[in-house]
């Protein structure tokens, strides 16, 4: 496999970390461009060939561009007025798994913009550790690589995150009834132009 076949098999989970960790489409993209260029130049410095799992190298660099970029965010977002909301998702990315309902439900409530909120409430490494395992499936060894930490220290980040999440999961807790309810009472005030009702 050349170098942009081995990265284009990987970019929709690359995307997919990148958009559940900065809730923004536009800042996933460009952590994903940026990926790329590391890889790229990872190869053609022959650094690629000392790479056992091409896999876990882009997990490693999207995570930790990631991380950085939070980092920066939060400081931005600590000047901001209002409320921060992430950006939904419109364009789907193809993913290279087959089609698969437990994982379609699970997927969707990860890109719920509810779920991105709440993980506001987590600190980058806290949303990074999380998302890799709980979201991605990760090991806590692959996690550890990525994150640069140990094992164990992942395994307690992950503990503190689901805390952390725990003390303010019930102010997006609606009930699936009074959600579909609200969905179709806002659908038909834009469908009838009535922005009062």
């Amino acid at each position: 496999m050349n170098e942009e076949s081995v990265f284009q098999a990987h970019r929709f989970l690359l995307f997919s970390i990148a958009y559940r960790m900065l809730g923004s489409t536009m800042d996933a993209e460009d952590c994903v461009q940026e990926t790329f260029l590391r890889w790229h130049r990872a190869c053609e410095s022959g650094e690629a060939e000392g790479i056992q799992s091409p896999r876990s190298y882009l997990c490693t660099v999207i995570t930790r561009l990631c991380i950085d970029f939070l980092r920066s965010a939060r400081v931005q977002r600590e000047a901001y007025v209002g409320v921060w909301l992430p950006e939904p998702l419109v364009t789907t990315y193809q993913s290279n798994s087959p089609t698969d309902p437990e994982a379609s439900v699970e997927q969707s409530e990860s890109l719920s913009l509810a779920f991105l909120r709440l993980l506001e409430y987590l600190s980058p490494l806290e949303r990074a550790v999380f998302l890799l395992r709980q979201v991605f499936d990760f090991e806590y060894d692959e996690i550890a690589t990525f994150v640069q930490k140990s094992a164990d220290n992942c395994r307690q980040i992950m503990r503190r995150a689901r805390q952390h999440l725990a003390e303010h999961h019930h102010h997006y807790n609606v009930p699936p009834q009074q959600r579909e309810q609200l969905t179709y009472q806002f659908i038909q005030a834009c469908t009838d132009g009535n922005m009062q009702g």
